[in-house]
């Protein structure tokens, strides 16, 4: 029979668990916004949507900025197998985070929803579907200064990170 203190972790690891659904979330979104996008965009021709803001079809055979993007098609495994390895490990952080971490856990799932949406890409299609064209002025500087091309999963994956870097930073465990 289990001791009462191991059956309280095991309510713990199932609250930390629950958090998963803002993955799945995540993922939704993502793979039904790259479906549209290919659905109704051109590749490489721009949709204004907003002034600074274009949706405008891209692919990416690399990872971020498409490094290693022309490298002959290994990068697709080599990526794909290290999403594999983030997903496994952020799922067992998640496991093991004690009860009350919360601003933790939504940047784990965040970054978690983000590497399974853009793994799906790499696996069904062997690169990943960017739709997301922002691009701004910089004075005196550059006109229409164009970040890289971007999608769902890569907004949750830089939200996610920007919370567990802010979090283990200037969090103590009293604030979370």
């Amino acid at each position: 029979m289990r001791s009462f203190r191991s059956l309280s972790r095991i309510d713990e690891q199932r609250g930390m668990l629950s958090w998963l659904w803002i993955a799945a979330v995540v993922v939704a979104i993502d793979q039904l916004t790259k479906w549209m996008a290919e659905a109704n965009l051109e590749f490489g021709i721009p949709y204004s949507v907003f002034p600074h803001l274009n949706f405008t079809l891209a692919y990416n055979y690399g990872a971020a900025f498409s490094f290693l993007g022309g490298q002959g098609g290994w990068q697709r495994w080599f990526f794909a197998g290290l999403a594999i390895v983030v997903v496994i490990f952020i799922i067992n952080w998640l496991r093991k985070l004690s009860k009350g971490r919360n601003w933790t856990a939504l940047g784990l799932v965040l970054v978690l929803g983000g590497a399974v949406g853009n793994l799906i890409d790499r696996l069904l299609y062997g690169k990943v579907i960017d739709f997301i064209d922002i691009y701004f002025d910089i004075p005196f500087v550059m006109e229409n200064y164009r970040f890289a091309t971007f999608n769902v999963a890569d907004i949750a994956i830089t939200l996610g990170a920007a919370i567990l870097v802010f979090m283990s930073l200037f969090a103590s465990d009293r604030m979370e």
